[in-house]
């Protein structure tokens, strides 16, 4: 069983609701984070996308709705087409009395192959902080 664990946390200043539709609205998301056909957020939901090092390999995610509490957290499976390994990303959501605050964790990334470095830890890390405190933060705040 994985015991490792990427947390990124963030206190933005935009509503709860702002927030909640940035993390399960397809358009939205698009705007900040990955792009999908279809999202939903429904437990069982399957949706996959691909991304990547620019210019470098790309990788096919292979994701599932575990929990949906609207406005408070969700969280999907992550995997990825063709590789070992199983991780779950949550999203939870707090208000604050000057925003929201996120909390992202992403578990089980040591669950993926150990041979493959885009794979590794520290990747994951610099990926989800890009995301949190610089892609999710310029939407929100804009």
């Amino acid at each position: 069983m994985s015991n490792k664990s990427i947390i990124v946390e963030r206190v933005f200043d935009a509503d709860i609701t702002l927030v909640w539709k940035a993390l399960t609205e397809k358009e939205l998301m698009k705007q900040w984070y990955i792009e999908v056909k279809e999202f939903k957020t429904v437990v069982g939901f399957k949706f996959d996308f691909w991304a990547g090092e620019e210019g470098g390999k790309q990788w096919k995610h292979l994701c599932e709705i575990t929990e949906v509490m609207p406005e408070k957290k969700l969280t999907y499976s992550w995997k990825y087409d063709g590789y070992s390994g199983m991780s779950y990303v949550t999203f939870e959501l707090f208000e604050e009395k000057n925003g929201t605050r996120l909390k992202l964790t992403h578990t089980g990334v040591d669950t993926f192959p150990g041979d493959i470095p885009e794979l590794a830890a520290h990747n994951f890390e610099r990926g989800w902080n890009t995301l949190v405190n610089v892609s999710l933060r310029a939407f929100l705040e804009k």
